[in-house]
């Protein structure tokens, strides 16, 4: 996928070009066990319908589909994949003390226009011999997918090539909406926010509710293409959601708009009328 002999084209601006993080290109995983891989795919798939099973009770699923395993594993494989129970859990642990956690500003908030608010998220994506991460950045009122960026670390990097592309291409929003992930509570990124005068705001601790668009985005993804096209590799996924998103965006209509699409929102057009998805069949 990125060719290091290049040169021509040094190895950042290829991982531009792939919407794939710098950093993330040059770590080497240690990889996860098959059987691994397979339980965070069956995982992945009951969290989009019961989010709000913990390790132990993911534990009993799995084993119920005749995997033996303990709730400890669960709970690591869980982590791995950045995912938790949207249920209250006590605190345990102070947060870090250079991490400042931002109220959130969108309850009651009467949202009008594009570019008055957007929002951010991280999801797993399985693949055929590992998995990688993915960062959107949306809007808010419209639902357009603004910018995102693949990786195989959870670092602030990828997120932060994200949040600066959509800038660069839109302008800047007058909220922020983040869960309180390390990535987005690090100070690179709300130092960035900061710096284009934007209002952070922060979902409250296990409440996905508080950012339940992009959530829904998620889930739109995974059954309509992830699920479906069962990427190889990193090159397979990249392309494979690079055309659902433009999909989503351009044709995909929201009966929540009366059937416009999110870029048509986005930019206040009227309804287009129906459209015909020539890229989106069943692969054969």
């Amino acid at each position: 996928m990125v060719e290091p002999t290049n040169t021509n084209l040094p190895i950042s601006s290829q991982c531009d070009l792939l919407s794939v993080s710098r950093s993330s290109w040059y770590y080497t995983p240690k990889g996860e066990s098959p059987l691994n891989l397979k339980l965070m795919r069956l995982i992945d798939e009951q969290f989009l319908k019961t989010p709000f099973y913990g390790s132990r009770q993911m534990a009993r699923h799995l084993r119920r589909e005749g995997y033996c395993v303990g709730r400890h594993r669960v709970r690591r494989l869980m982590r791995l994949m950045g995912i938790e129970a949207i249920y209250q859990t006590p605190r345990t642990s102070d947060p870090h003390p250079k991490h400042k956690i931002y109220p959130y500003l969108l309850r009651d908030l009467e949202i009008t226009h594009s570019n008055q608010v957007w929002c951010t998220d991280i999801t797993y994506i399985p693949l055929g011999r590992g998995f990688l991460y993915l960062v959107a950045i949306m809007d808010w009122y419209s639902r357009k997918v603004l910018s995102w960026r693949l990786s195989n670390t959870m670092d602030t990097s990828f997120c932060l090539e994200a949040l600066e592309e959509a800038i660069d291409k839109y302008g800047a929003p007058e909220i922020f909406n983040t869960d309180q992930g390390s990535q987005f509570t690090s100070i690179d990124f709300t130092g960035l926010l900061k710096a284009h005068g934007i209002r952070i705001s922060m979902d409250g601790k296990g409440r996905w509710m508080d950012n339940v668009f992009i959530e829904r985005l998620w889930r739109s993804l995974k059954y309509e293409c992830v699920y479906l096209k069962a990427f190889t590799n990193g090159g397979h996924a990249r392309k494979e959601i690079g055309d659902w998103m433009q999909y989503y965006n351009m044709q995909r209509p929201h009966s929540t708009f009366e059937g416009r699409t999110p870029k048509e929102v986005y930019n206040g057009l009227p309804y287009l009328g129906e459209y015909t998805p020539p890229s989106m069949e069943l692969a054969a």
